[in-house]
């Protein structure tokens, strides 16, 4: 790389890839906009190594690789000047890449060894450093003992944030507005209202609208402007003005699904979604005890055994185990996921337990579960029955088998969905076929799998993607209903 070039870049900044970085995301050579590319040799070296197998890793180093040999096998003369990111990247990016092309060796301590890559790749930042001096030279690393290592040196580094759909979680949408106590007096001038399927629809105007996302649930507390509360949800948004309708109350226990009713506010907007069949995809956030899996399989069960709108329910979840791995399972493919299922299994029971025996016990059975299928059961073998029929609507499957299926009226639950990458949500959500409602239920701070953080979660990523488009919605429930043990538990430990 001449140092002609160089002056006349001296504003952009030459960021120097270390190889995670590629296996992370192939396209990031795409990603740095107008600024230029080094890829060290050792880089180049460490894609080799790790090209082989069948993994996730292995996959990305690969196709790492064949986006290089593109760009490179169309430039092949202009590899020491660098070579123009423009057309490869569609106009992505306007910078250049820059291979290494000589021996270039910085003055890295004696106490680092040279065999290993990284110290390489660190010795490789220092030479560019020293020839140029005036230009930012900036080390981009997934590995945080790298960028440790190259800040000790002096060296400037940074993590790859491309693929992190926030910076912060607390940012996250979280399905609800709470609306101000004047909103009526600032928002109710020439407003219109009717009645439509039940429901009372309101046209408001004002500032508060350009903010309204649809589907996103507003609430109005008791206060001293409001005699009761007024929970609602946008129909039309992001505009001078936005169309809101009143929700059904399944806190009621005329209302009740599956012999469940919604304990707080939270519960009745996810209820609400669940049984929307305008609502193609839900995604259901909140921690342990807050009823997302209850909610979710009681309105499965009613929308497949009693209003017969999806013909069976299909649950699947990520097998990434919270301690060390217990081995192979026998058994064929449902034998070998029921041990990871046992949320399923467990409100199952809850579901299906007589309303007489389900007592006020301060947990998830205190909702009297009843539903058509669950009231006079004539003793235990009409339970068993019953547990029979539900079971038999029920399919456990694995995330190993899904590339290529399509599912036609079924009710898709997708468990734990933290643990799963972007790039396995999108594999999932697009098996949906005609008539499938997909929900997807997780806590973004219970993520078990290596290398995802809240940020990057694929969970996260739906949310953000998602929200406002007019047959997905979205609930973060706040409230724990498990028992006073769990709440506590979640809160202080």
């Amino acid at each position: 790389m001449n140092a002609k070039r160089a002056s006349k870049s001296a504003t952009t900044k030459l960021f120097v890839l270390d190889t995670n970085v590629l296996m992370h995301d192939p396209t990031s050579l795409y990603r740095f906009e107008e600024h230029d590319i080094f890829v060290p040799m050792m880089t180049l070296e460490e894609l080799d190594a790790h090209k082989k197998g069948m993994s996730e890793v292995a996959r990305n180093a690969r196709q790492a690789s064949r986006s290089l040999d593109e760009i490179v096998s169309a430039s092949e003369p202009q590899i020491k000047e660098g070579i123009p990111l423009y057309g490869p990247s569609r106009e992505l990016a306007s910078g250049r890449l820059f291979l290494q092309t000589e021996a270039m060796n910085g003055h890295i301590p004696s106490s680092l060894p040279t065999t290993k890559g990284d110290n390489q790749i660190l010795g490789v930042m220092m030479n560019l450093q020293e020839r140029f001096p005036k230009r930012p030279v900036i080390l981009v690393s997934k590995d945080i003992n790298m960028r440790i290592k190259a800040r000790a040196l002096g060296l400037e580094s940074q993590d790859y944030f491309n693929d992190k759909v926030l910076e912060d979680t607390d940012l996250l949408f979280s399905g609800t507005q709470e609306l101000p106590p004047d909103f009526w007096d600032s928002h109710g001038q020439d407003m219109k209202s009717w009645k439509q399927d039940g429901r009372t629809l309101y046209k408001v105007n004002g500032p508060l609208c350009r903010d309204m996302l649809v589907n996103e649930f507003v609430y109005l507390e008791a206060g001293p402007k409001t005699d009761k509360p007024f929970h609602a949800i946008v129909r039309e948004g992001a505009g001078k003005s936005a169309v809101i309708s009143t929700l059904t109350d399944y806190s009621h226990q005329k209302n009740a699904v599956w012999g469940i009713m919604a304990r707080n506010r939270e519960q009745n907007f996810a209820l609400n979604l669940l049984m929307d069949p305008e609502i193609d995809f839900i995604t259901l956030l909140g921690q342990a005890g807050t009823g997302k899996t209850l909610l979710t399989l009681a309105s499965a069960l009613t929308q497949t055994l009693e209003t017969k709108r999806y013909s069976e329910i299909i649950v699947t979840r990520v097998t990434v185990p919270v301690g060390e791995d217990i081995g192979f399972l026998p058994g064929t493919e449902e034998e070998k996921m029921t041990p990871w299922m046992g949320a399923i299994e467990d409100n199952l029971d809850v579901l299906n337990k007589p309303a007489e025996t389900a007592g006020d016990k301060g947990d998830k059975s205190a909702h009297s579960p009843g539903g058509s299928f669950s009231g006079n059961y004539g003793g235990d073998w009409g339970r068993q029955a019953t547990m029979d029929l539900i079971r038999s609507r029920v399919k456990v499957k694995s995330l190993n088998f899904m590339r290529g299926r399509t599912f036609i009226n079924k009710f898709l639950i997708i468990d734990e969905a933290q643990n799963l990458t972007p790039k396995q949500m999108k594999t999932l959500i697009t098996r949906a076929g005609p008539g499938t409602k997909v929900v997807c239920l997780g806590n973004i701070a219970q993520i078990d799998t290596p290398y995802l953080t809240e940020g990057s979660s694929g969970l996260t990523y739906v949310v953000d993607r998602f929200k406002g488009w007019p047959h997905s919605g979205h609930v973060t429930l706040q409230r724990g209903e498990r028992s006073r043990l769990a709440d506590h538990a979640a809160e202080v430990l």
